[in-house]
């Protein structure tokens, strides 16, 4: 009996990892993310100040984003009521689902 609780607990644990595993292996930076697209933000990386600097202009874990345009390095998006251009090195920090 103590063996089966042990293996549906391994059996659980297992089906409650794939899920996350599957989401991070889809999740893309915004910078290559497709005009006219709107998405969801994962993650950002980055150093501290820059994970500050994006979460100061609305760019924080599950907020959606969409992309208008890319313009001479810069990406275009739109986020929380607002259109801004941000590098294309910020955009590549931002994971998007």
């Amino acid at each position: 009996m103590a063996t089966e609780n042990a293996a549906a607990i391994s059996r659980t644990n297992i089906k409650s990892r794939n899920p996350q595993t599957i989401i991070s292996q889809h999740a893309i930076p915004l910078s290559m993310v497709d005009a006219g697209r709107k998405v969801s933000i994962k993650s950002i990386g980055g150093r501290d100040k820059t994970r500050s600097f994006l979460c100061n202009l609305g760019f924080v874990e599950g907020a959606e984003v969409s992309v208008i345009s890319e313009l001479e390095g810069n990406v275009i998006v739109a986020i929380k009521g607002t259109r801004m251009a941000i590098s294309k090195s910020m955009a590549n920090r931002v994971m998007t689902l």
